[in-house]
């Protein structure tokens, strides 16, 4: 337990939470939403500093991000709680759990990127669950890692206030944000928050203020977010605050959680998004959970040549040469890149 940042004392034992756009008022005793702070005293803490749920080595690929340091290796870690509640959540065992699920480790920033250190990853990425309502532990483990040369990786809701998030975007490289819908009503009645107008926020100072490599998802579930209507206008919004240039990555929903009742996504309205993208002038579109679909490649915007071919998380083919298409010169956003490298026997 530590006591948390971004709060304030509202009189009569009570706490305001200043961490996400929910700004929880807690009695004494109780909880905000996010389930891991808690009012003590009168006095605000994080029940999940440095308790971790989830660790792996993963392809940068996974989270995903396609332009940043493609064929690196993610050291991914996770904790408990978040501050939405989707009904479509697949990590939703730790997502909406608290300080009591029985498979926490303990971990400190130190302990964390000596592992990342020592299995060779390129960077550290915030993953699994919402790393906002981990925001002391991530604050801290993000400086020492940016001290030790490493990358940081937030995969995220993009739902935090503009201050805490303003103290923690000097030290992040990248982001991929979440964003669930393109209609409110999608966030009230699936997410359980009021607005995406704070994630779309989010990812508009990171990009434009703070110069963060950011790509997007939106996961096309059926009936609830799949209007053509609704996914013009998300477009647009990228092309209009975000640039052209912005990587977006139109998943496939697949039956989870709380909304077993709908059936997964299909290809043909996957592939309906990624026309309508192209027609609002996107460069960079990509389709996710349909492995080897030429949606999962990147293609030139100016001559249509592949440059990278992929399947599932893997790099197969990879035509760019210092930042440019191999062919006709174009500019690609592609930062870095990491050859396959052999490690203790596996791949990445």
């Amino acid at each position: 337990m530590k006591e948390a940042k971004y709060w304030e004392p509202l009189g009569d034992g009570r706490v305001r939470c200043k961490l996400c756009p929910l700004n929880c008022i807690i009695s004494e005793g109780k909880r905000g939403s996010c389930k891991v702070r808690v009012n003590i005293g009168g006095r605000l803490y994080t029940l999940n500093y440095g308790k971790v749920s989830s660790i792996a080595l993963d392809p940068i690929e996974k989270k995903p991000l396609f332009h940043f340091w493609p064929g690196s290796c993610a050291f991914s870690i996770g904790t408990v709680g978040c501050n939405m509640h989707c009904k479509h959540c697949q990590n939703w065992e730790i997502s909406q759990a608290d300080e009591t699920f029985p498979y926490l480790q303990d971990a400190t920033p130190e302990a964390i990127v000596k592992l990342a250190k020592h299995y060779e990853c390129e960077s550290i990425a915030y993953t699994y669950n919402e790393p906002t309502i981990w925001y002391e532990f991530v604050l801290d483990t993000a400086k020492l890692a940016k001290r030790e040369g490493l990358y940081n990786v937030l995969v995220t809701n993009g739902y935090i206030n503009e201050e805490p998030f303003r103290e923690l975007a000097p030290y992040i490289d990248a982001m991929n944000i979440d964003i669930k819908a393109f209609n409110d009503e999608f966030y009230m009645k699936i997410a359980s928050v009021p607005s995406g107008e704070p994630s779309r926020r989010t990812a508009e100072i990171a990009k434009k203020e703070f110069g963060i490599h950011v790509e997007l998802t939106y996961l096309i579930i059926p009936t609830l977010n799949d209007r053509e209507e609704e996914i013009r206008a998300f477009v647009r919004w990228v092309v209009s605050s975000l640039g052209n240039d912005t990587p977006v990555h139109f998943s496939r929903f697949f039956p989870h959680y709380k909304l077993l009742n709908l059936p997964p996504t299909p290809i043909e309205t996957l592939e309906k998004a990624y026309k309508i993208a192209k027609e609002e002038g996107l460069k960079f579109v990509y389709l996710g959970n349909v492995p080897g679909h030429k949606g999962e490649n990147t293609y030139c915007p100016r001559c249509g040549r592949l440059l990278i071919e992929r399947w599932g998380f893997e790099i197969l083919r990879y035509e760019i040469q210092d930042g440019r298409c191999k062919y006709c010169g174009e500019r690609i956003p592609v930062v870095g890149y990491y050859k396959r490298k052999k490690y203790r026997g596996m791949w990445w």
